[in-house]
């Protein structure tokens, strides 16, 4: 059978769903001094790793229930893919999104769909990944295009269109399938297009002067670029971005979370990028797309590193 821990990382989402209902109880048992460190042992991750919490309120519900404000100018609608990342442990960064790109004018709508099946991707466990493939699949393509994309924040789950999915579909969907990934993008990359179209500017942004430093996340580099994130942080006139030539940060998913493998993650995490933020002052801001490379720079640095719609959010002019 199936090992408990990697039952417990394929069923993220529905581990987190429960969590969802009392996100303090689930906190306590998850992060709590004198639980955190029983429910490690149960479920074989390492006793040193933090880990993540449950933001108090899910993406979808924050959306559904809130107030939307005209919108000042219409530049475009765009879909947005609410992954289980997002929805329930980095919601903060899915309201940023949410927010930038209404600010910069786009109608943000979060379609019906499920989980990306990044999780059962990653143990292996593709019978669930197809089904979950072929249902997401159903439900967006009716609504994609290259007028509405499909836009995500964390990059292993969106890049799934991209890769996977095609890998994943039977013959009779393949089409269907390649023709929507088609018209998917990191967030990253679609308002990396958008400025290149100059309906995003500079004038929509701070004058005031930043250095970031920047990690890419290992799907972008394999099936995408870091080149549209540095575009994107580059937007405010005096932001100075710099890449760290790093390879992957060491936590590859639930790799480094799993006890075996946490002292492996951390050399991997030394070769370049941990040496590399700590050097940083405490002014300079450290962005990462990722999310398991934002909690390994906080496991391994002590620093939070932001995803560039965070950053660019607070970047925005003001009016």
């Amino acid at each position: 059978g199936v090992p408990l821990r990697s039952r417990i990382v394929a069923n993220f989402t529905a581990l987190s769903k429960a969590g969802a209902l009392f996100p303090a109880l689930y906190n306590l048992i998850m992060t709590g001094k004198l639980t955190a460190g029983i429910t490690k042992r149960i479920a074989g991750f390492a006793p040193r790793r933090s880990m993540p919490p449950l933001y108090h309120i899910t993406l979808k519900h924050w959306y559904n229930r809130r107030k939307r404000q005209p919108l000042k100018k219409s530049t475009g609608k765009v879909y947005l893919f609410c992954d289980e990342f997002t929805n329930y442990n980095d919601t903060e960064t899915g309201i940023k999104a949410v927010l930038l790109l209404e600010r910069l004018g786009y109608e943000v709508i979060i379609p019906e769909h499920i989980e990306s099946g990044r999780s059962w991707l990653s143990k292996g466990l593709l019978r669930n990944a197809k089904k979950i493939a072929e249902k997401n699949v159903k439900l967006l393509l009716p609504l994609i295009s290259e007028q509405t994309p499909l836009v995500g924040v964390e990059p292993s789950a969106i890049l799934t269109f991209r890769d996977e999915y095609i890998d994943l579909a039977d013959d009779a969907m393949l089409e269907e399938t390649k023709r929507l990934s088609a018209n998917v993008f990191t967030i990253d990359e679609f308002l990396s297009r958008e400025a290149d179209v100059e309906k995003i500017t500079d004038a929509m942004f701070t004058k005031k002067e930043r250095k970031i430093v920047f990690h890419g996340h290992c799907h972008q580099k394999a099936l995408s670029s870091v080149a549209p994130s540095v575009k994107l942080l580059s937007l405010p006139q005096n932001y100075s971005v710099q890449v760290i030539p790093s390879g992957c940060c060491g936590m590859a998913g639930s790799f480094g979370y799993e006890k075996e493998h946490y002292d492996l993650s951390m050399q991997i995490g030394e070769l370049v990028l941990l040496p590399a933020v700590r050097r940083q002052s405490e002014d300079v801001i450290i962005a990462a797309p990722g999310t398991s490379c934002r909690h390994q720079i906080k496991d391994g640095a002590s620093r939070k590193a932001l995803h560039p719609v965070e950053i660019l959010y607070d970047a925005l002019a003001d009016g």
